[in-house]
């Protein structure tokens, strides 16, 4: 955000900070969150990528479609246990996975600053 709208901003009342600082976050909670947010983006992406369907996806984990739309779409009730194995089951390697976390720490995510009313 640039100085100015921010000056702007806190002018009329606004507090301006992180979507960590308005949910008032640990480091460690944040971290957690964006490693799955980029686990279940790798999980779409790579699903994508090889043509295969959420169904299709479903049924060689045991699981629902609904469940997958549910871990692309980063909801919470999705553990990383299930995001993990989706990615194994789309053929990510052990190196693809170690990639998709490391990444989460260059994500943006918990990052963006947003206002909130003070």
């Amino acid at each position: 955000m640039d100085t100015v709208k921010r000056q702007k901003l806190e002018a009329a009342g606004w507090k301006v900070g992180s979507t960590a600082d308005f949910l008032e976050l640990t480091p460690e909670e944040s971290a957690i969150i964006e490693m799955k947010l980029a686990l279940a983006k790798k999980v779409k992406e790579l699903r994508k990528t090889q043509n295969i369907s959420q169904k299709s996806l479903a049924e060689s984990m045991g699981s629902s479609q609904s469940r997958i739309a549910k871990m692309e779409a980063g909801d919470p009730s999705v553990s990383m246990d299930l995001l993990v194995s989706g990615l194994v089951h789309v053929g990510a390697t052990k190196e693809v996975i170690a990639e998709a976390i490391s990444s989460s720490s260059n994500s943006c995510n918990a990052q963006d600053r947003d206002c909130v009313p003070a």
